[in-house]
């Protein structure tokens, strides 16, 4: 899947990078956040390292694992602040509620029969597989988790901005959920985790795997300008690895299923064969705004 930069997004990208440097003011005490400015309730502005506070919401896109491919149906909401850059990069912290990266299930194209074909299963893993069918019960899902502390995401607004170098970097694990593959079946880990290194420019995949191209989005400015909202943006990275996924079905099990899984999936997949594609609404706003509110607002 290619996506083509256009010259309205190169227009973008620079009326993005000179707004956002425009999002400085100043402020004082705390009590609640009203209007728009409620969505970043779970920032911790209140950080002396905090400059910045996002709320961006993946609302349409897709992630292919090996050979198997996940559109984003369900809106997956990231939050929390992020500090001063230091060559390009800025610290992030995570939200105070401890949701950084909302964990919401995708339904995955073939359920269970997908990910667990009976023709390429043990008899006991075909017949459970079987069992499961005759109740219903083939739906299979896929969760992105964050498998490192929100410390460890790499966020660059210039980057952003000018559809250049790596905007944001998470890591990553993908957990397949069914009732038979159990509360443990993943791909990734917090030892291995998956590296996704997302651009609003263009990727540099392995040489032969065609290269992703992102969009910076439009900016649009609310709240008397004091947040920058970008539409339409989209993140890319088809230069990630993935490892085979493991625990699927419990202790028990997992020796019998997670082949199975790999097989189907074609797991592990080096750089080139997987990617993500995250379509996403940005806002960000500065602490300073956000403490002028709180004391508009007792």
């Amino acid at each position: 899947m290619i996506r083509k930069r256009t010259k309205v997004g190169a227009v973008c990208s620079a009326v993005l990078a000179a707004a956002l440097t425009m999002l400085v003011f100043a402020g004082s005490a705390s009590a609640k956040l009203v209007g728009e400015f409620t969505m970043f309730e779970h920032c911790p502005y209140n950080n002396i390292e905090v400059t910045r506070c996002t709320h961006a919401v993946t609302d349409g896109g897709e992630v292919v694992l090996g050979k198997k491919k996940t559109p984003i149906v369900n809106p997956v909401t990231l939050q929390g602040g992020f500090s001063k850059p230091v060559k390009r990069i800025s610290k992030f912290f995570g939200a105070t509620n401890g949701v950084t990266l909302e964990k919401v299930p995708q339904p995955v194209p073939g359920g269970l029969l997908g990910l667990v074909p009976p023709e390429n299963s043990p008899p006991l893993i075909a017949a459970l597989v079987e069992l499961a069918a005759e109740n219903g019960l083939t739906g299979a899902s896929a969760t992105l988790e964050l498998a490192r502390p929100a410390s460890e995401i790499v966020i660059s607004e210039a980057n952003l901005s000018e559809g250049i170098g790596v905007a944001l970097q998470l890591p990553i694990k993908i957990k397949l959920e069914n009732p038979l593959l159990g509360a443990n079946c993943y791909v990734g880990s917090e030892a291995s985790p998956i590296i996704w290194k997302l651009t609003t420019g263009t990727t540099s995949p392995p040489e032969g795997v065609e290269p992703l191209i992102g969009e910076t989005g439009s900016v649009t400015f609310h709240e008397e300008g004091r947040i920058l909202r970008l539409t339409d943006s989209i993140l890319v990275d088809n230069t990630w690895a993935a490892p085979k996924a493991s625990g699927c079905g419990g202790v028990l099990l997992a020796p019998l299923i997670d082949p199975v899984i790999n097989l189907a999936a074609g797991l592990p997949a080096g750089a080139g064969v997987n990617s993500a594609v995250l379509e996403n609404d940005i806002n960000v706003t500065t602490t300073a705004a956000l403490k002028i509110v709180d004391a508009e607002n007792p």
